[in-house]
């Protein structure tokens, strides 16, 4: 990714122009960084089942966010959001209604407009087939779906000049893409295939998304212009409090989808 005024630039799959080829890189490289430059954010649900006769119900989704704080801005807040919890103080939202566990990875870093010299956040990006967080993969590795939100520019997503905020749709369960798409669409954003955008698309099978215990799952990259527009204030300390009713129609969209997913037949652990 190119850095941008936004603090979001262009989404890769490659690895290319990225500084750490791997989170342990970066977490070798920076060992007193965490707290300062970055931060990692994760919560996994307490399960239980003693019962002998009957089985309990379990967490079939976690959300993820791999490029959040000021790395792709608004994906932290974005996944806090579908996971069920507001980004202002983690309550859950709304009261009652279905968790997911969550992972994120976030970039603390002030940005420098007048120092160029300054180490971005952009840097701290690791791209997401060459993630090896352990807490992240075990996480995917033990959930039968995973959603992970990214973000990207419009130009890189195909979206028109007239019409900038839009959201590809991609990783390897077409029955999630098709589920992300109708519900994004019947609350008013705009969705593009992501077969047709193949660096955005997350179907990498090492992709955290894809590394699920059904060998798949969902990927959505938003452009810049459509994650400034679910915040008053873009900035790495206003979105927590200053969400909009398009995040509340985006996050809820994405519940919508997961709750249609969860139905299905695969959705069954024996």
């Amino acid at each position: 990714m190119l850095t941008s005024t936004w603090g979001a630039g262009e989404a890769h799959a490659s690895g290319i122009g990225d500084k750490y080829h791997s989170h342990t890189d970066l977490y070798t490289k920076l060992p007193n960084g965490e707290g300062t430059e970055y931060t990692r954010r994760y919560r996994r649900h307490e399960m239980a089942d003693d019962d002998m006769a009957l089985s309990s119900p379990y967490i079939r989704t976690m959300i993820m966010a791999m490029h959040g704080g000021g790395i792709e801005p608004g994906t932290s807040e974005l996944c806090l959001g579908i996971a069920g919890y507001d980004p202002r103080d983690l309550t859950a939202r709304p009261a009652g209604g279905p968790v997911y566990d969550y992972w994120m990875f976030e970039g603390l870093r002030k940005p420098s407009q007048s120092n160029p010299g300054v180490p971005s956040n952009r840097e701290l990006h690791v791209t997401a087939k060459n993630c090896d967080d352990h807490v992240a993969l075990s996480m995917a590795a033990s959930s039968l779906n995973v959603l992970s939100l990214h973000g990207c520019t419009a130009e890189q997503a195909g979206a028109p000049a007239k019409r900038p905020e839009a959201v590809v749709i991609g990783g390897r369960n077409t029955a999630f893409q098709r589920y992300l798409t109708e519900e994004l669409r019947a609350a008013g954003f705009q969705t593009v295939d992501g077969a047709t955008k193949p660096d955005l698309n997350g179907d990498h099978v090492r992709n955290p998304c894809n590394r699920t215990m059904l060998g798949k799952g969902g990927q959505l990259e938003l452009t810049t212009e459509l994650r400034r527009s679910m915040f008053k204030t873009f900035s790495q300390t206003g979105r927590r409090t200053s969400y909009n009713d398009a995040f509340r129609k985006f996050t809820d969209a994405c519940r919508a989808a997961i709750i249609r997913l969860e139905a299905g037949p695969d959705q069954v652990i024996r």
